[in-house]
């Protein structure tokens, strides 16, 4: 879903909750519509990595219970 938001970059990247981000999504999308679009691909692929190494740290501190 965030993806698809990535053709609204700003908005994409606030979805993520990345405040200063955001504003530099605001400032790349000014500048030129693609290096936003690329900006918010990046940011939001970080986004999606950090939750998959949050799920995977809990699931080993449960096991180790």
């Amino acid at each position: 879903m965030r993806y698809l938001l990535c053709f609204l970059p700003p908005l994409a990247v606030l979805s993520c909750g990345k405040l200063g981000q955001f504003i530099l999504s605001i400032i790349l999308t000014c500048i030129g519509y693609i290096p936003g679009v690329i900006h918010a691909m990046l940011v939001v692929h970080s986004y999606k990595e950090d939750q998959r190494a949050d799920r995977i740290v809990r699931a080993i501190r449960e096991q180790h219970r």
